[in-house]
């Protein structure tokens, strides 16, 4: 265990990067394990899918002969489809063939789709015919219509049969490690997604590296319901399983009786989701049907992991957690608990950094590296850090330094054995008559009345004070709805005054994206917009 003074983590190079594509991770698993299970796909009201390791790469193999008669090495196509195991197929299909994944969120809208395909320079696009009761392949239409780049859509659906009659080639494009295999965008929690593209060596050993940090036995099945279209679902989950020869079960959507349903047939080990989803799945009412015996650890990220949420996983089956950080940049995680940490590491910090990166705390205005638990920007160099921003360098290289740190524009500290915790938003920060305030902060006030859910606090423009303070909340429907005085009252009581919000409005639920990340643009929007209702 290291003694630090100064936020600074040098790097664990015990374990080595794994100078590996995505497509000889696949070639590697086949040789090793080619008959064991590689894929379960699982999906409310029907059978299984499955896939062996050989069958998986017989597919993939196809498909980058398929993929290779009309595009060429290098080229990007974009994959718009929920967790459908054909995405898998593609993945490594495109993974094979050299050409880049564009990851595009199948919730998105026309002009969103639209921007997804121009920002990052598509020629194809491969989606499904229809989705939660929208017509994809219409919407597909008509921004391909507007879109001259895209040479070619095609639906997913029946695109194996096509594959499988195609004839593989002897000889595929020479790829390495250090290319881009894919381009995913990223969160979008603050504004408008960029695009940040990864290489083949930095998502693969990512995902070995926090499937290690997991403490699984060998082989050991994990099922997902984390998006595809995110690095957690095709990155953590779909590399770093088969990097462990294992089984993943991937539900196509989550609903919770199919995840339970297939995380019992096929023994899985591990379950890995954000807190929304370990929240329904705990609630759910026939969750005591299913055998989880095999369980051991919970894995989760995207959002900080309630104590109750923990707690409650240990109590109803006795595994462990295991809690991630990171953003996209990063491909996509820096820092991880083990299930062996102790309890005050695994419920309130971000983990240890992951072998290979170095990790510091920066004070913003000087660029120096703070002492231990002193409060600044969490940054991050290492193989895993993003090639660049699509089209972007001003953004690349305000994000990524000249001595290759990633400023992630989050805010923590770091303990002296090295655990990070995350403490806010740079971005979050608000100054108010000079006085700096921590909408996190606020937020842990808020959250300790008994009638408030979830809270959400920022900033608001101010002509006298620059900013004034702002609090959304959700309401606890079991407990009396408290006024804008009564929760005033309850925040001064904690606070100091001038961290107490001025502007108080209540929603149904705050605004998150796919991964459970708060989106506080989309609430200071409504705001602006009178949209949202004045508590």
């Amino acid at each position: 265990m290291r003694d630090l003074t100064q936020s600074l983590w040098e790097a664990d190079q015990s374990s080595p990067v794994l100078e590996l594509t995505v497509g000889e991770l696949l070639r590697q698993a086949a040789a090793d394990v080619p008959d064991k299970l590689a894929v379960v796909s699982v999906g409310p009201g029907r059978e299984d899918r499955t896939w062996t390791y050989a069958e998986l790469l017989d597919d993939a193999e196809r498909a980058a002969a398929w993929l290779l008669e009309r595009f060429e090495p290098g080229e990007h196509v974009a994959v718009w489809a929920p967790n459908v195991p054909e995405w898998l197929v593609l993945q490594y299909g495109v993974a094979l063939a050299g050409l880049v994944l564009v990851a595009v969120n199948p919730a998105l809208r026309d002009a969103e789709l639209a921007y997804a395909l121009q920002r990052a320079e598509c020629v194809g696009i491969f989606a499904v015919g229809e989705f939660r009761g929208t017509d994809m392949a219409a919407m597909v239409e008509r921004v391909c219509a507007d879109t001259p780049e895209i040479r070619e859509s095609v639906d997913l659906n029946g695109w194996l049969t096509r594959v499988r009659d195609t004839v593989p080639r002897a000889e595929l494009p020479v790829v390495t490690a250090d290319a881009p295999t894919q381009i995913q965008f990223t969160s979008g929690t603050t504004g408008r997604p960029k695009a940040a593209v990864l290489a083949h060596r930095a998502m693969v050993s990512n995902a070995a590296f926090v499937r290690d940090r997991c403490g699984l036995e060998p082989g050991a099945t994990y099922a997902t319901a984390l998006p595809l279209f995110h690095t957690a679902g095709c990155g953590l989950a779909a590399m770093g399983s088969f990097y462990d020869r294992a089984t993943l079960v991937l539900a196509e959507i989550f609903d919770p009786g199919t995840v339970l349903k297939g995380m019992a047939d096929h023994r899985a080990a591990a379950f890995g989701g954000v807190p929304l989803m370990l929240h329904a799945l705990l609630a759910f009412p026939g969750r005591a049907d299913y055998d989880l015996s095999a369980l051991k650890v919970m894995m989760s990220g995207g959002d900080a992991v309630p104590a109750a949420l923990v707690d409650g996983w240990a109590q109803a089956y006795g595994v462990a957690s295991s809690a991630v950080y990171g953003q996209t940049e990063a491909s996509p995680i820096i820092c991880q608990t083990s299930p062996t940490d102790d309890r005050e590491a695994a419920l309130h910090t971000a983990g240890l950094p992951l072998p290979n990166v170095d990790v510091a705390i920066i004070d913003p205005g000087t660029g120096d590296v703070v002492p231990i638990g002193t409060e600044g920007e969490i940054c991050a160099r290492g193989y895993q850090v993003m090639l660049g921003y699509l089209g972007q360098p001003d953004e690349t290289a305000r994000t990524v330094d000249a001595d290759g740190w990633l400023h992630t524009g989050d805010l923590g500290t770091m303990d002296a054995r090295g655990y990070v915790t995350v403490t806010g938003r740079l971005k979050d920060l608000i100054i108010r008559g000079g006085e700096n305030i921590y909408p996190r902060e606020v937020e842990e006030a808020l959250v300790a009345h008994p009638a408030v859910a979830n809270a959400a606090v920022l900033g608001r423009r101010d002509e006298a004070w620059g900013e004034q303070v702002v609090a959304v909340v959700t309401l606890d429907p079991a407990q009396e709805a408290p006024s804008s005085d009564d929760l005033h009252a309850h925040v001064r009581g904690l606070l100091a005054p001038h961290k107490t919000p001025r502007d108080w409005f209540v929603v149904t639920e705050l605004p998150v994206n796919a991964m459970g990340k708060l989106q506080k643009f989309r609430l200071r929007d409504g705001i602006e917009a009178g949209e949202l209702r004045p508590l």
